[in-house]
């Protein structure tokens, strides 16, 4: 009897202990409670230390941290007819516990498949230069789009970002090209740009040289000392135009005077200083003076040889 009785009482301390453990929950910081009391919602519980019936109450917990939503690749078409594939991630959170257990069976789950909608949808009503050149309003559109439609399950997005997007081989080079020609049509029109400068400055320049023309010897020899700072360089001096100027009169009054015999002294046209001597042609002999005082001009001279007679 005492036996039996012992039994019972170690029964109902052990239903007891169990049920005591049963009914302590801990919940974390990041947690929270939505407790159901014979199926009706209760007061969210949490977080720290959560007392429940056991048998009567049912605790799920729900975390409030941010979870990262990876979207599976999407095959779409853009507003231009280009086949793209897109990836993209988005970032959410719980902001009402009650609503994400009780309006929505997975909340999770929910979000993407809404997402991987809208993706499509958006990016298929956009054309390819604005899904690589405004991912920023794309982002904003999609995160905007997908939050309008969690916020009734306690949802909050607070972020859908496009990783990557892919396109056909060919489409690729056909953008490497039309980048190429948009860069030289920059570079000639860079280039036109500068010339049209270059010669305003020019003009400028050729102002200021017009109203000293010293400065151009200066420009001259400026430009001498650029060319001469290599020793394999060819310098070719230019002659200025001021110079040339000036000597072309002198050079053409030369050229026209007449040309004129040297004029002979009157002491040589007499025939003084070599004994009145001239020459055999009745001439006198102009080397006299140059000849007076040489010896050998004294010697005689040969008679001259008879002319020849035709045989």
């Amino acid at each position: 009897m005492i036996a039996a009785i012992v039994a019972v009482l170690a029964a109902l301390l052990a239903i007891a202990v169990a049920g005591a453990m049963a009914s302590v929950r801990v919940l974390r910081e990041y947690e929270r409670g939505v407790v159901f009391r014979l199926g009706r919602l209760m007061e969210q519980r949490g977080p720290g230390l959560v007392l429940i019936i056991p048998a009567i109450d049912r605790l799920v917990r729900v975390s409030l941290r941010t979870v990262t939503l990876n979207v599976p690749p999407q095959e779409v078409i853009t507003r231009d007819n280009v086949p793209a594939r897109v990836t993209a991630v988005a970032y959410f959170r719980v902001i009402d516990p009650s609503r994400a257990v009780v309006e929505i069976t997975s909340y999770e789950q929910a979000t993407l498949q809404i997402a991987q909608t809208t993706l499509r949808s958006v990016l298929g009503g956009a054309d390819l230069d604005s899904l690589l050149a405004e991912r920023e309003q794309l982002n904003e559109q999609l995160q905007r789009i997908i939050d309008t439609q969690t916020e009734p399950w306690g949802i909050k997005v607070t972020a859908v970002e496009i990783k990557d997007v892919e396109i056909p081989e060919r489409m690729q080079h056909a953008i490497a090209r039309q980048a190429e020609a948009e860069r030289e049509r920059r570079a000639k029109i860079i280039n036109a740009e500068g010339e049209f400068q270059a010669s305003a400055r020019l003009a400028e320049a050729a102002d200021v040289i017009a109203r000293n023309p010293v400065t151009i010897q200066l420009r001259y020899l400026q430009t001498l000392r650029e060319m001469g700072s290599t020793q394999s360089s060819t310098i070719v001096f230019p002659l200025p135009m001021d110079l040339i100027g000036t000597l072309l009169p002198a050079l053409g009054a030369r050229a026209d005077a007449p040309a004129t015999a040297p004029a002979v002294p009157a002491a040589l046209k007499s025939g003084e200083g070599n004994g009145g001597r001239r020459l055999p042609s009745g001439e006198p002999d102009e080397l006299g003076p140059a000849l007076a005082n040489d010896p050998a001009a004294r010697l005689p001279q040969p008679e001259p040889l008879p002319p020849r007679r035709p045989a």
